[in-house]
């Protein structure tokens, strides 16, 4: 066959793809007979393990390329291993079986197509097919998809597949609430209409891979013979149809490498269970675990943060990582009073390491939420530094701050065609294509604004009685907006037209995962309105902060969310956030418990391993969240550092801090007590009751003042030397 290896290859050298490898990973590569779990630790070599595991299968003339499976979770890490794998043998491999779970399963399934009822020719349907399917289905159903969006009940449905669950194995009582009850009926009617359709969806290829196997022994049989090693990466992302699929595949002579990080498991929302991983040895009786623990990637301190913070948690098999480099810089932890103060830190150290040639790719600050990102986009071009957002748009580009804006400009200027043809159906008002062309048809005819035409048509016949209506309750709305420019603060307004307009409450709807990320969003853009005097000052910002995007350079400051950098490595790392409710996130602890904890901590040690040489931890005393300014608590995943891994060093005052230093036990006595009582133990100036509006104090960080307004435990002050500030009434006392 033409993918077949000589029997005595030339060159390279037999031995040549095991040099450098150490005495782990070498074990790791030679083990080549029954189950073998290799638990690879962040930085420890992993892809240079499985490229050599490969080769020396080959090279040793156990199997051929095209009797071996080697699963990778993108199609870029299969290309990777090709040519790497070329590269060590010196010439190109061909019949191989390498690729993701999905494109594996479709080159099955087109070779036994009609044993599951499809031709060979069957289609593999897109996102938006999928939902335009189901779309038809839920209105012949009388379901209201405003309601139930399709992409929402499509994501129930996913779920149950990346579970291995066909209509008929799904209980009663699973998603009873979705789709007014009808999500299990809609399933088996989706799965009908693609049959009919000689169509699939992805989910499909893992099911219907499945359903081959377990319905036909026989062609079983021939893949289990065929495939006699078999090598998995990223295991612990694997989710329970791939796991079936899997241990069919390896039942009859167990020769399965599974290749993954118990401790880097961080998308159970997505469908993966770390349980996979951590069963191995139950599943497949006999099993050799192999630890990568000698890291090649950071400095010793962070290691030691890392493994410190992970070994909280109970859910994992257990190691720990090393390096042979010098010990280098601790990993500093540094506590601010607020977000903003937050941003101008990180700023100030990144102008620092580049004044001393660091450069700005090698830096990158890691969020637990998108909606962080905002003020230190702001601060960067503020000081003109250039970055990138990976994984996603910046700030004022993302979809939903695009519209929240478009409301803010027609209220502000109503001529604004742009904006509101942007805004005009969103949300949905039952306006059709046949209204809006009429709106654009008059506007054009007249030489008039867009919201201009919609007064006119309003007082007429031209359209729709309901679609007259709802454009009528628009322009009211609109214009109540518009009066209240100058008597409500335009924060207020901001948030009021966002909830009038129906536009929050829209993605408080909205069943899909990226939904309360989008709520974050524009929680922090209201948020980000108090910064300004105008509503228009604001808007003339978001325009000229737009335009302020430097593409002459490739050296930019990389901004992304801690589960986009998995994988990922940078010489300095930036970790801001760090409060009780934002990581561990209060969302991923109501809903999941103790589990979401644990994948919560996962994720800090992803972070914390990214870095190579340096990583800066910080946490703020309070946040303007959803308008409001709220105290917070740093992480119990910061008391969970070693202390001599760390430098931490916050406020003087702020958290027992003292300039240098720490009182650990301090942060370990606030968490003891609510969210909301938080400030009252803070080490205290004079106390909320000896103040009041006019008093003159002072305040150890921003000196003497006089306040002006006090709500609760906070108090806007007008200081001599730092201007007008919103403090903690708990850090100021009587001058």
């Amino acid at each position: 066959m033409s993918g077949s290896l000589d029997p005595h290859p030339i060159a390279p050298p037999a031995a040549a793809h095991l040099d450098g490898l150490n005495e782990s990973q070498l074990e790791a590569v030679r083990a080549t007979e029954g189950p073998v779990l290799v638990l690879a630790g962040a930085g420890t070599g992993k892809t240079r393990v499985l490229i050599s595991r490969l080769s020396h299968i080959l090279l040793e003339g156990k199997a051929r390329p095209f009797d071996m499976l080697a699963v990778t979770f993108t199609n870029k890490a299969a290309r990777e291993m090709k040519d790497r794998v070329a590269g060590l043998l010196g010439r190109p491999v061909e019949g191989w079986w390498i690729g993701t779970f999905h494109a594996l399963s479709a080159r099955i399934l087109r070779s036994h197509a009609e044993a599951v009822g499809l031709s060979p020719n069957f289609t593999i349907l897109d996102t938006d097919d999928q939902e335009r399917l189901l779309k038809q289905l839920l209105e012949a159903e009388g379901i209201d998809v405003k309601k139930w969006p399709p992409r929402v009940v499509l994501a129930v449905i996913q779920r149950w597949k990346d579970r291995g669950l066909t209509p008929d194995k799904v209980t009663g009582a699973e998603g009873s609430e979705v789709a007014d009850g009808k999500v299990l009926d809609l399933y088996g009617q989706y799965q009908e209409r693609l049959r009919t359709l000689n169509a699939v969806d992805f989910g499909d290829l893992l099911l219907l891979a499945l359903e081959l196997f377990q319905g036909d022994a026989e062609v079983l049989e021939t893949y289990q013979r065929k495939f006699r090693y078999i090598l998995v990466d990223e295991y612990q992302d694997t989710n329970v149809a791939q796991y079936l699929w899997l241990r069919l595949l390896a039942r009859s002579h167990g020769n399965l490498c599974c290749v993954g990080d118990d401790d880097q498991s961080i998308y159970s929302w997505r469908g993966a269970e770390v349980g996979n991983i951590l069963r191995f040895e139950s599943d497949f009786p006999g099993a050799r675990i192999v630890r990568l623990e000698r890291n090649y990637r950071s400095t010793p301190h962070i290691l030691g943060a890392a493994s410190g913070l992970i070994a909280n948690n109970q859910g994992r098999l257990g190691k720990t990582l090393w390096t042979e480099v010098n010990e280098g810089e601790k990993v500093r932890v540094r506590g601010v009073w607020d977000g903003a103060e937050e941003a101008r830190l990180v700023g100030d150290e990144i102008e620092a390491l580049h004044a001393k040639d660091q450069s700005l790719d090698e830096m990158a600050v890691l969020v637990r939420a998108g909606f962080q990102t905002r003020e230190f986009e702001e601060r960067l071009i503020t000081l003109g530094v250039p970055y990138r957002i990976i994984g996603g748009p910046r700030f004022y580009e993302r979809m939903e701050i695009r519209d929240a804006i478009a409301y803010f400009r027609v209220v502000v200027q109503p001529s604004d065609d742009l904006a509101f043809e942007r805004i005009v159906n969103v949300p949905r008002r039952g306006l059709g294509t046949a209204t809006l062309q009429t709106v654009h048809r008059l506007a054009r005819a007249e030489g008039i604004a867009l919201t201009l035409a919609v007064r006119r048509l309003i007082e007429s016949d031209e359209i729709r009685p309901r679609a007259r209506a709802s454009l009528a309750r628009l322009m009211v709305d609109f214009e109540r907006w518009r009066s209240l420019l100058d008597t409500m603060p335009h924060a207020e307004l901001a948030g009021l037209m966002l909830d009038e307009s129906g536009y929050t409450e829209m993605w408080k709807n909205h069943k899909s995962i990226e939904a309360p990320g989008r709520l974050d969003n524009l929680s922090e853009l209201v948020a980000a309105l108090a910064e300004f005097e105008t509503l228009g000052g604001f808007l003339e910002h978001v325009s000229l902060v737009m335009e302020n995007d430097d593409n002459a350079t490739d050296d930019k400051v990389n901004l992304m969310t801690l589960h986009g950098a998995k994988g990922l490595e940078f010489d300095t790392v930036f970790l801001p956030g760090w409060e009780e409710g934002l990581f561990p996130h209060q969302r991923a602890l109501d809903e999941e418990g103790e589990a979401g904890l644990e994948e919560e901590r996962r994720l800090a040690y992803v972070g914390l391993t990214r870095a190579r040489r340096r990583a800066l931890i910080t946490f703020a005393a309070s946040r303007r969240i959803y308008n409001q300014w709220q105290s917070a608590l740093p992480s119990r995943f910061i008391d969970e550092l070693p202390a001599d891994c760390i430098d931490h060093v916050a406020e003087p005052g702020l958290y027992g801090g003292q300039g240098g230093g720490e009182d650990r036990s301090w942060r370990r006595r606030q968490r003891a007590v609510p969210l909301a009582d938080a400030a009252r133990l803070a080490p205290p100036g004079g106390g909320e009751e000896d103040l009041a509006v006019g008093l003159r104090i002072f305040h150890q960080k921003f000196g003497y003042g006089r306040i002006a307004a006090i709500d609760g435990d906070k108090a806007e002050i007008d200081f001599e030397k730092a201007g007008h500030k919103k403090v903690m009434t708990s850090f100021v006392s009587r001058a």
